[in-house]
């Protein structure tokens, strides 16, 4: 079955890698780069649809994109290397980090 959601997740997962290449090259550059954290918003959504699949790696970059809003985080923040616990194809939220504190949502499934 993951060799059956890696061919219908390719394509997905290319698209949004070029879109977010085209954002950073272009609109990106004009406007400043001026990300509180790193890696970059959009290189860390690249990086986690890269790792983990377009569904999954596009909720934690949403995650990742509401927390670097005025009041939100900063500072290191790397894509997690597993999914967190709980998160499923239909509870996409759970794939985010929404707030601000790190805590164990991240860790690998036991």
């Amino acid at each position: 079955m993951d060799r059956v959601w890696a061919v219908i997740d390719w394509p997905f997962k290319w698209t949004a890698y070029l879109l977010i290449q085209a954002y950073r090259y272009t609109l990106s550059a004009l406007v400043g780069r001026n990300c509180r954290h790193a890696p970059t918003c959009s290189e860390f959504t690249r990086d986690a649809i890269l790792r983990h699949g377009f569904w999954p790696g596009g909720w934690m970059g949403a995650g990742r994109i509401w927390r670097c809003r005025p009041g939100g985080t900063h500072g290191y923040d790397p894509v997690p290397d597993a999914l967190p616990n709980g998160a499923r194809w239909y509870l996409p939220w759970r794939y985010g980090r929404w707030r601000g504190k790190k805590n164990d949502e991240h860790q690998p499934h036991a």
